[in-house]
C-alpha cells in the first residue's frame, strides 16, 4: 500500500508501520489517522502478516494530535455528519490500533518524543520498547484540555500517583526511558541506533512460535483483564479448545517428537 504520512511494510510475516511527518514531530492530522487506519485493516487481514510494529522517523515518535488540526472548540473533527457513526459515540482512537477487535500483535518501539495521543501506543501495545532517547509526557493541562483517555488508560499502567503527576504537571515534567522501564511502562531500554532492529529480533522471536496461539494467548489476556478471575480463566480455557482444532496443534507436538523446528501453517 502507498501512504504520504506513513510508511507500510512487510517482510517475514512483520508489518511495519512507521510514522512519517518528522516536520511535525509525527503529530497526528486527520489525513494520517486515516492512513493509519487503513494500514491496520491491511495488516490484520493479510495472511502474510503475523504482528505488527509501529515507530516512528525522526526525533519523535509521535507527539499527539496536530494542534493546527484542532478547532478552536477543542471539539474533535468528524467528516461525517455529528453523531452519524458509532465511533463517534466511543472516546476519540486517533492513532490507536484497534487494539480491542484486533487479533494480531502489536509492538511498540517508541523512538524519541512520546506524549498526548502518542502515549495511546504506549497503553495498547503488546510489546513496547523504547530508545534511550526516548521521553514521556503529557501536554493536555499545559493547553486548556483535559487529559482524557489517555491518562485514564495510563493510570492502568503506572501507579496511580506517577499516572497523576504525569497528567497535572503537563509539558513541564518529562519522564526518561529509563523511569518508564523502571515502572513497568515499557519492557526494555534498547541503544537509538539500535531500536528497530531489536523490534524485528523480538518479532521473529515472537513469530517463531505458533501464530494462532499466540494471538488466542494475547485475547485471553486482554478479555481477561476486564473480567473477575474465575470467568476470565473459563474464557481462556475457550480460546485454548478452539487453537486445539487446529493444523498447527498438531505440528507442535509432533515436531517436538521429530526433534525439529515445527512449519507453522496459521491453520
Amino acid at each position: 500500500m502507498s501512504f504520504d504520512t506513513i510508511g507500510y511494510e512487510v517482510d517475514r510475516h512483520t508489518a511495519t508501520i512507521t510514522l512519517n511527518r518528522p516536520e511535525a514531530l509525527n503529530a497526528l492530522s486527520p489525513h494520517m489517522i486515516g492512513e493509519l487506519r487503513a494500514a491496520y485493516h491491511e495488516a490484520e487481514h493479510d495472511d502474510r502478516v503475523w504482528l505488527l510494529i509501529v515507530t516512528g522517523t525522526g526525533r519523535a515518535f509521535c507527539t499527539g494530535a496536530d494542534v493546527k488540526a484542532i478547532p478552536g472548540d477543542g471539539k474533535v473533527v468528524y467528516e461525517q455528519s455529528y453523531l452519524s457513526t458509532y465511533e463517534q459515540w466511543e472516546a476519540p482512537q486517533e492513532g490507536t490500533p484497534p487494539f480491542r477487535t484486533m487479533a494480531k500483535p502489536v509492538l511498540t518501539a517508541v523512538n524519541g518524543l512520546c506524549c498526548g495521543a502518542g502515549l495511546d501506543w504506549v497503553t495498547t501495545g503488546d510489546i513496547v520498547i523504547a530508545s534511550d532517547r526516548a521521553t514521556f509526557f503529557d501536554p493536555h493541562v499545559s493547553i486548556g484540555l483535559v487529559a482524557a483517555r489517555e491518562m485514564v488508560r495510563l493510570a492502568r499502567v503506572l501507579p496511580r500517583t506517577v499516572a497523576l503527576r504525569m497528567a497535572l504537571t503537563g509539558k513541564h515534567e518529562r519522564m526518561s526511558a529509563q523511569r518508564a522501564y523502571d515502572l513497568g511502562m515499557v519492557t526494555e531500554v534498547v541503544e537509538h541506533d539500535r531500536l528497530l532492529e531489536r523490534a524485528h529480533e523480538i518479532a521473529a522471536i515472537v513469530n517463531s512460535n505458533a501464530p494462532l496461539a499466540v494471538r488466542g494467548t494475547r485475547l485471553a489476556i486482554l478479555k481477561g483483564l476486564d473480567l473477575p478471575l474465575h470467568e476470565a480463566e473459563l474464557l481462556a480455557e475457550s480460546f485454548r479448545e478452539r487453537v486445539t482444532r487446529t493444523e498447527d496443534a498438531l505440528e507442535g507436538p509432533l515436531a517436538f517428537v521429530e526433534k525439529r523446528a515445527p512449519k507453522w501453517q496459521c491453520r
